[in-house]
């Protein structure tokens, strides 16, 4: 990613003058040498134009994040004509022990209580949830943003095959998401309402931590779900190969159960549950970057194949 900025930076920009154009000192219209990256060769990728101003990329950058900025407001606004139903059905829906999860999973769930014990708590989990929702809803326009700017910077080959990554990344998002909040949330959730040390002590919730404990959970998963786009963009670029994630797995299988233990209450049932969807990612991932491997030795050999 460090070398894809850096080189949108440094590359050339199609409109822009100066290709071709004369040193300083020699007159117009004087011969030329092509100039490249080493020893006066050309660059095969350079484009036919002149390199983009430094500060009209900071511009771009600033109209990008403004429009996906505008994205996720447009869908925040839209949540509020529904913000009843998304505070009853998404905030407090794996509070009530009719939740669907629970009936799909064979769980024996509890009702949850909350309560506010702060003077904003309410509040902010109001907006907040509403928010979080227009956030998630406006996510392709964020992730289409982010891609709009990075695509420049890309060789035109490059550029070809990473041309569905918005939609891509979009999905694995929102489905990280969803496992997030209608899985591992229930499932921590009950854990801890039905934890207890003594019949005195009553489980009830404060609304901030609650609210919190969703937002973390949920996004938390979001992001974690996005290592096959991760995988797909590092195989494109040639750094992430099948034969080294192979070679990895056994890592990979220790990191992802201290990570499925970290996001999970501390019961081997649920590390199972969260740890199963992010070893499948992974084998995924192995599966894409030898796909990726595969196509760029048959664009090789037709290459040399061309007389």
């Amino acid at each position: 990613m460090l070398r894809l900025l850096r080189d949108k930076l440094a590359r050339p920009r199609p409109g822009a003058s100066g290709d071709g154009a004369a040193p300083k000192g020699l007159p117009p219209g004087a011969p030329t040498l092509p100039t490249g990256a080493r020893g006066g060769a050309p660059d095969p990728h350079a484009a036919q134009a002149g390199e983009m101003p430094f500060l009209d990329h900071l511009e771009e950058l600033r109209w990008r994040i403004l429009k996906a900025l505008g994205g996720v407001a447009l869908c925040t606004v839209a949540c509020l004509f529904f913000a009843e139903w998304v505070v009853d059905r998404l905030l407090l829906g794996p509070t009530h022990a009719a939740f669907f999860t629970y009936h799909l999973l064979g769980m024996d769930a509890v009702d949850v209580a909350l309560q506010n014990r702060t003077i904003t708590g309410q509040f902010f989990a109001y907006f907040g949830t509403v928010l979080a929702t227009g956030l998630v809803l406006g996510s392709p326009v964020v992730i289409y943003q982010l891609w709009r700017f990075v695509e420049p910077g890309l060789y035109p080959e490059e550029r070809r095959g990473l041309r569905f990554v918005a939609v891509y990344a979009t999905f694995f998002f929102v489905l990280g998401i969803a496992f997030g909040y209608c899985v591992l949330t229930p499932l921590a959730l009950q854990f801890f309402a039905q934890f207890t040390i003594s019949d005195a002590i009553v489980n009830e919730f404060d609304i901030t931590k609650y609210f919190s404990m969703v937002l973390t959970w949920s996004f938390g998963a979001g992001l974690l779900f996005e290592l096959p786009v991760v995988v797909f963009f590092l195989a494109k670029l040639g750094i992430a190969t099948p034969a080294a994630l192979r070679k990895g797995r056994k890592y990979a299988l220790i990191v992802i159960l201290v990570v499925a233990a970290v996001l999970t209450p501390p019961d081997p049932v649920s590390q199972i549950i969260m740890a199963i969807p992010l070893l499948l990612l992974y084998e995924l991932s192995i599966w894409q970057a030898g796909l990726v491997e595969r196509r760029r030795e048959r664009e090789a050999q037709r290459e040399a194949a061309r007389p």
